[in-house]
């Protein structure tokens, strides 16, 4: 944002304090009140973001910041004001005159701090979290970047909900050369890296983390090997900080040792218990000992896999760290001061490392193999935090274009298709193919593999055209150097017939994905889970293209064939047997097809639990053919239950609790309930349009709904204003397509 920038007429921004991954921060003045204070601008969303996720995401943001700001003490970080300017959320907070312990470490140069400062910061730390846990507001991301000592000697927590806030966003998942998801893993509790719902104990826990930190003058888990720092807080026992530096009281060490329990039942109750134990121990003497002696960290028992893997900066690295004006504010993340960006770039060339030891790249391989194994238990984001740790490894031990560092990479976009970020995985799969071009040959399969997924990651991003002329070459490169019936022929073949779809051809799709279900069941068996995959698209294109009863024969079969080789309980079975439920509702089977929904309701419950979006999209499929088979009181029932569950789930915007709230507006229409039905319909038009826009085609046909509905009710001219309306804007949005 431009320096002379003065947000809703009011804050002028003034100087660049910081930025990182969320954003910026500035130093401005509140024109209003004549003060100075900062504002921390959260980074526009990308085009990656659908409309209906930023709308919901814009209210949580909303919700973290009236949160925020109605926290009143005096360890906490002032929160004056909140708003949005040009798509740009802002936050205007108070502005310190401090240091975070971040910068405090780095100042005593790693060198612990002094132990009458530890007791005093752990008394107040502690003091504010019994104050913000007490309103029911857990951090959840306490570390030393986050709390600021004023000149003055007040320590203020910051940033409260906003780094919760960041990672729905995606921008702290986002992992480089340097870091992994979630920020740094030194401070977080056993409960937060295992993915469990955490409570104010887990505050407690990074606290000590902290402790141990500012205490010994290293985290706990001191690792440069960020696998290993997880692993480390799940499973090993922190050294005792005296083994550090044995003048520390013996007190101060058990209270440490006590807040990092594995289990957060076996910590402090709460931060009221900790403030009183604290304050019991500044009364207590400290024994005289010698001076500080450092021993060397004993090696942690942990798998053999996560050696080596490259991490964020802790309080007290030694990375590259710009150093902020003095005016500083809460940061939700370590941000550095704007710099030249050349700063981050590559080192000149230099003379090849030497042949690393063989036990070295065994570890290494091992490490991949590990990362494969997360991937195939659907575990995404962690696989590609292996695999790019050991990208950077190999790639400082092999070289860039060494085979198993582009092995690694190749991974990496692998994983980042699976989570949603298919441009990520462009730019990676692009970089890989090229390098792999020139290293192995452009008819090599490594370079072959590369550019089949470009084309899958061109594909996902609405780019079918490009896709299919990718998908072409690939192909024919395939059938000359492998032959027709080689594995990755069939798999590019089918991705061919997949993309086919995507451009509207559907007669071709469905013709060749016959004809490769018909190679696959020869060449790998009828039901192998690639010609059953095959099998799947045949029956979808079938349904494309009108012909019901078809599809449902084959998406039938299909789920015969994933239960004997998948099992009952995979979900890939229970997809085909969701399928043949509407399938069987197309062909007017509505008896059918409840009794399909109501056994996978059950089952998608049993294995994947009762508020599960699969379950959930089940559950809508059973209230649908309620009123297919007339049975509307029940099908109202069903649907304001769903709304009620996806409301609480996903939230009141998210386009399936618009869905189930249109089904409610179906069913009081076919009830008589004209009225109501329209208090409905057009609470979901408004949403949709305030969501996804005035002219988007779902907010058309909820205009559409209200017309029909506005006709039932004898409105006649109303709704002929309606239809109106509507056929304007479609025409307009035929226009601008065209």
């Amino acid at each position: 944002m431009a320096d002379s920038r003065l947000i809703q007429g009011r804050y002028q921004l003034l100087d660049l304090i910081g930025r990182g991954g969320m954003g910026e921060v500035w130093r401005a003045r509140d024109e209003s009140l004549g003060r100075q204070v900062a504002v921390k601008c959260l980074k526009p969303l990308g085009p990656h973001h659908d409309q209906s996720f930023t709308r919901v995401l814009r209210e949580r943001f909303r919700r973290e910041a009236r949160v925020a700001a109605a926290l009143q003490h005096r360890g906490v970080t002032v929160v004056h004001d909140f708003g949005e300017s040009d798509g740009v959320l802002f936050l205007v907070m108070e502005l310190l005159q401090g240091r975070n312990l971040s910068q405090l470490l780095d100042d005593h140069k790693q060198h612990p701090l002094p132990v009458a400062d530890i007791v005093d910061i752990a008394d107040q730390v502690a003091d504010a979290l019994a104050y913000t846990h007490q309103q029911g507001i857990v951090h959840r991301d306490l570390k030393p970047a986050n709390i600021v000592r004023l000149a003055d000697g007040t320590a203020k927590i910051c940033d409260f909900g906003i780094a919760r806030l960041g990672h729905d966003i995606g921008f702290t998942a986002r992992l480089t050369g340097t870091g992994v998801a979630m920020g740094t893993p030194h401070y977080m509790s056993p409960e937060q890296i295992g993915g469990e719902e955490v409570d104010q104990r887990s505050d407690l826990y990074s606290l000590g983390c902290v402790l141990y930190e500012l205490a010994t003058g290293a985290p706990p888990f001191d690792l440069d090997d960020a696998w290993a720092i997880l692993i480390g807080h799940r499973d090993t026992p922190p050294r005792p900080p005296r083994e550090h530096r044995p003048e520390l009281p013996v007190h101060l060490e058990q209270i440490i040792l006590d807040l990092l329990a594995k289990l957060p039942e076996e910590r402090p109750r709460d931060a009221r218990e900790l403030a009183a134990r604290i304050n019991a121990a500044r009364t207590t003497p400290a024994p005289t000992v010698p001076s500080v002696v450092h021993t060397a960290p004993r090696e942690p028992r942990l798998p053999s896999w996560t050696r080596g893997m490259t991490t964020g900066h802790k309080a007290a690295g030694t990375g590259p760290r710009g150093t902020p004006p003095q005016g500083v504010a809460g940061l939700a993340e370590e941000w550095t001061a704007p710099a030249d960006p050349d700063r981050t770039s590559a080192p000149a060339p230099q003379e090849p490392p030497p042949t690393p030891p063989r036990e070295t790249l065994a570890t290494l391989a091992g490490r991949h193999n590990a990362g494969l194994s997360l991937g195939r238990l659907g575990r995404w984001a962690e696989a590609g935090e292996v695999h790019r740790a050991v990208a950077a490894e190999r790639e400082h031990l092999l070289g860039a274009d060494h085979p198993d560092t582009l092995a690694s990479r190749y991974e990496i976009a692998f994983t980042l298709s699976r989570t949603g970020r298919a441009a990520d995985a462009l730019h990676e799969y692009t970089h890989v193919a090229q390098v792999r071009a020139r290293v192995l040959g452009p008819d090599h399969p490594d370079t072959l593999a590369a550019r089949q997924e470009t084309a899958y990651a061109l594909g996902q991003l609405g780019r079918p055209f490009e896709a299919h002329q990718e998908y072409t070459a690939v192909l024919a490169a395939r059938e000359r150097t492998m032959g027709a019936d080689h594995p990755d022929t069939l798999r590019c073949r089918h991705n061919l017939a997949f993309n086919l779809g995507r451009l509207g051809r559907l007669e071709d799709s469905y013709r060749l994905a016959s004809e490769v279900a018909a190679d696959r069941a020869r060449v790998l068996g009828p039901d192998h889970p690639d010609t059953l995959v095959t099998r799947y698209e045949v029956a979808y294109a079938l349904g494309q293209l009108g012909r019901w009863p078809e599809a449902l024969r084959c998406y039938e079969e299909v789920a015969e064939g994933r239960a004997r080789a998948l099992g009952a309980d995979h979900p890939d079975t229970l997809a085909a047997r969701h399928e043949t439920g509407i399938c069987l509702g197309r062909l007017g089977r509505g008896a059918q097809a409840l009794e399909v929904y109501r056994e996978l309701v059950d089952d998608r419950s049993r294995v994947h639990g009762p508020t599960h979006p699969e379950t959930l999209r089940a559950r809508h499929g059973l209230g649908v053919n309620l009123g297919r088979l007339g049975r509307w009181e029940e099908a109202l029932a069903e649907s304001r239950d769903l709304r009620a569950v996806r409301e609480r789930v996903l939230g009141a915007d998210h386009p399936d609790t618009l869905i189930s709230r249109r089904e409610i507006a179906v069913a009081l229409g076919w009830l008589g309930r004209w009225s109501d039905a329209l208090t409905e319909y057009r609470a979901v038009a408004a949403a949709r349009e305030r969501v996804l826009g005035t002219g988007h085609p779902d907010t058309l046909a909820s205009r559409n709904d209200e017309a029909h509905c506005l006709e039932q009710l004898g409105r006649g001219a109303e709704a002929v204003e309606l239809y109106r309306r509507v056929a304007v804007l479609r025409q307009r949005q035929a226009a601008g397509g065209s």
